[in-house]
């Protein structure tokens, strides 16, 4: 165990105690779950506090558990030079919850956020520009929680007739197929490469 990293989630705990959870270490990073209405209090302390100083927010991403409850959990990756440490501080969000934006905290959560909001549909509280911003305009739905559908809603094309990009509901250009995956090669005729020596042979024989 990195007894440096234990010893500042003790003192992380400590002093924050209203706002954390639990904390481990493990794979040598801080890992700590907090409440997820003390998020903008516990990232201020973080990033202000003499002996953890975090002062660069790396990443806010989030992970969807459909059948867990609390379903989303909000996660921000901080990096200390001073320190020259990482730690992951972990929120449990129920479905349709909002969440306090970070953005008076670090600046660069405006970018995260929206990117969480896009492809998970959590809200941030007090976002100043909160809009998506790796999908299309009117695009559907939020592409990473799980019961997103593999094909989406819409498929976008140009449309030469009306010189323009059009929106129309997704259709498969085939029907789907059963498919028996008992043996690699079976209901082959023939394998890949076979036509060669078939050939050859028939040479030799004539």
């Amino acid at each position: 165990m990195n007894q440096a990293l234990q010893d500042l989630g003790e003192y992380v705990a400590a002093a924050q105690g209203d706002a954390v959870l639990e904390f481990e270490v493990a794979y040598d990073q801080l890992n700590i779950t907090a409440r997820a209405e003390s998020i903008f209090k516990l990232l201020t302390f973080l990033r202000d506090d003499q002996h953890t100083r975090f002062k660069q927010l790396m990443d806010v991403t989030a992970v969807d558990f459909p059948d867990r409850d609390p379903r989303f959990e909000v996660v921000y990756n901080l990096l200390s030079l001073t320190l020259n440490e990482r730690i992951r501080v972990k929120i449990g969000i129920e479905d349709d919850a909002p969440v306090q934006s970070v953005v008076g905290v670090y600046s660069s959560a405006i970018w995260f956020e929206r990117e969480v909001w896009d492809m998970y549909g959590i809200m941030f509280l007090d976002h100043p520009d909160l809009r998506r911003i790796l999908t299309d305009y009117g695009f559907e739905g939020h592409p990473l929680r799980k019961d997103f559908p593999l094909t989406g809603f819409v498929e976008v094309r140009y449309d030469e007739e009306q010189k323009r990009v059009v929106y129309e509901p997704v259709k498969l250009t085939q029907e789907f197929r059963s498919f028996d995956f008992t043996s690699p090669w079976e209901g082959m005729l023939q394998l890949p490469g076979d036509e060669k020596a078939d050939a050859e042979s028939q040479e030799g024989a004539g």
